[in-house]
């Protein structure tokens, strides 16, 4: 199970994605299409039509790594919005890689406190 780094954004590639693209492939759609860069240590997401393959790219200082998951029997369940991209937390890709919504899913919000008493 990858489980980046808390803190760490993930930006999905919403619609689908051709599945034969490789690293320099996705990076140059992260680049020109989704506008963002490439090398700033995030994930970026790309999900294929029949939503049964997602990728995800990122750079680890020196280098880009493409993770990969197939299913077997189910699909995911990638998001459909109005937006080209779609920024979710570590949290969130790992309730997409589970097989759930993490747009209706909700779980515990973050408590932030300042003092003890």
């Amino acid at each position: 199970m990858m489980s980046p780094a808390n803190g760490v954004r993930v930006y999905l590639a919403l619609g689908a994605t051709d599945m034969r693209k490789a690293i320099d492939g996705l990076s140059i759609l992260v680049s020109q299409q989704l506008q963002c860069d490439p090398f700033a240590g995030h994930l970026f997401g790309f999900c294929n039509r029949s939503r049964t393959i997602i990728k995800l790219l990122y750079w680890d200082r020196n280098g880009f790594c493409l993770w990969q998951k197939r299913l077997e029997r189910h699909v995911f369940r990638w998001p459909t919005s109005e937006a080209e991209v779609l920024a979710i937390d570590s949290r969130e890709l790992s309730w997409l890689l589970d097989g759930l919504d993490p747009l209706t899913v909700k779980g515990h919000s973050r408590l932030e406190y300042s003092t003890i008493f």
